[in-house]
């Protein structure tokens, strides 16, 4: 199935968040977000097209969603959408699937750090429970539409981890 606009996912959809290790420039996002398109367009599960849809934020962070009213994703069918971020982080030089570091907002920017960088900045007063995160392990996209992706620490796992 076509890609859908991603404003066409229901709240009960499907989410991935991929967060590129750094912002990408204009050309790798365009870059991106094609080869994105082309994944999706031909995206199945058991043989079912996938209505799916992707959105890019900050030059970094990609959302692919999945309305599985009509088809559910299966094991194969999210391995393949891994696989697929995994050859374009190579291709672009940036890491995409990792959801081991921090990513957080400080003076208007976007940073990413390892955990322990992070829990060191914390525990120095340079970070705290007001800090916006970005909570990369959300899984529906209400969560993403409610807010609760960038929050301040406090309101995500970040603030039990952390503070």
């Amino acid at each position: 199935m076509p890609r859908v606009g991603f404003d066409r996912l229901p709240d009960d959809g499907r989410l991935w968040i991929f967060a590129a290790e750094r912002e990408l420039s204009p050309a790798e996002q365009a870059r991106l977000l094609a080869e994105v398109d082309q994944f999706i367009a031909q995206w199945t599960a058991h043989g079912v097209a996938l209505t799916a849809a992707r959105e890019l934020r900050d030059g970094r962070f990609l959302f692919v969603g999945v309305d599985e009213r009509a088809a559910g994703v299966s094991g194969c069918s999210i391995d393949a959408l891994v696989r697929r971020m995994r050859t374009l982080q190579g291709e672009l030089g940036a890491e995409l699937v990792n959801h081991g570091p921090v990513l957080f907002r400080r003076h208007g920017r976007v940073e990413r750090l390892s955990r322990e960088r992070f829990a060191e900045l914390a525990a120095a007063g340079d970070v705290g429970i007001d800090t916006p995160v970005f909570d990369t392990t959300l899984t529906r996209i209400g969560d993403l539409r409610a807010g609760r992706w960038e929050v301040p620490a406090r309101e995500s796992w970040h603030g039990r981890a952390f503070f």
